[in-house]
């Protein structure tokens, strides 16, 4: 279960997509969530709870948001991955992110909160992830009206928190 799951084909996910799975360096995305969780909850534990509701622009989305969206979207993804791995083809429809992060009310929750959350389903994901047979990794299914393999699936999951991780670094810094 252990060995290198690869890098995911143009034909395994969206081409929205693309550009967060290109974020991802390296072959073995299970290290790569790994190195993330840490790089990522080293990053927010340098960020006061007051900065936290921070936003560089008034529409944008504060800090706290932010995190808030990287939670909720790698849960989607990682239940996208789940009923994928499991065989199941039942198409899984889209999501809203900004309907998500106004209704997540995260800016009511404190930054050490989400963080813990943050932390808690990067861990379930991983071991998850783990879990899977080789075979499983190249199942796929139809979610938001595109085929998607599992294993582009955790690519998304990690490029997608690269990307926020940067705008948080450049823009709320």
């Amino acid at each position: 279960m252990n060995e290198i799951i690869g890098r995911p084909e143009a034909d395994e996910l969206a081409p929205d997509f693309v550009k967060s799975v290109n974020l991802v360096s390296g072959n073995d995305i299970l290290t790569q969530l790994d190195r993330q969780l840490e790089t990522t909850l080293s990053f927010l534990k340098g960020i006061t709870e007051e900065h936290s509701l921070y936003r560089y622009a008034p529409e944008k989305w504060s800090i706290r948001e932010v995190l808030g969206h990287l939670i909720d979207a790698e849960r989607i993804m990682a239940y996208r991955a789940l009923r994928f791995s499991r065989g199941d083809r039942t198409p899984v429809p889209g999501f809203e992110q900004d309907d998500y992060v106004k209704l997540a009310s995260s800016d009511d929750r404190s930054l050490q909160d989400l963080t813990a959350e943050f932390e808690f389903v990067r861990k379930a994901n991983a071991c998850m992830f783990r879990s899977l047979s080789a075979e499983a990794w190249q199942r796929k299914g139809v979610a938001s009206g595109n085929e998607v393999s599992v294993r582009a699936l955790a690519y998304i999951i990690a490029g997608h928190e690269l990307h926020h991780l940067g705008v948080l670094r450049s823009c709320y810094a």
